[in-house]
C-alpha cells in the first residue's frame, strides 16, 4: 500500500482561508471572523456549497484599511 502525502501549501500560496487559517494568519478570533463573514456584501467571502471560505488577498486589503474591526 502506498501512504497518502497531503502537500502542505504556505498560506501566503493559498487564494482561500479556512476560518481557521484566516484566524491564525492574522491574529483575529475565529469567531469574530465568522461574524465578518456573515455580514452583507462581505468583501472577501466565498461560499463553496454551505462552506465559507476567506479570499486571502481580499481580506488582506480589508485589513489594511480598517483601524477598528
Amino acid at each position: 500500500m502506498c501512504a497518502q502525502v497531503e502537500a502542505h501549501v504556505p498560506i501566503h500560496f493559498k487564494m482561500t482561508l479556512t476560518i481557521k487559517e484566516a484566524a491564525e494568519y492574522s491574529s483575529i478570533g475565529i469567531n469574530k471572523i465568522d461574524a465578518m463573514l456573515k455580514q452583507p456584501n462581505c468583501p472577501f467571502v466565498l461560499f463553496v456549497g454551505t462552506r465559507k471560505l476567506v479570499k486571502r488577498r481580499e481580506f488582506e486589503e480589508y485589513i489594511r484599511h480598517k483601524l477598528v474591526i
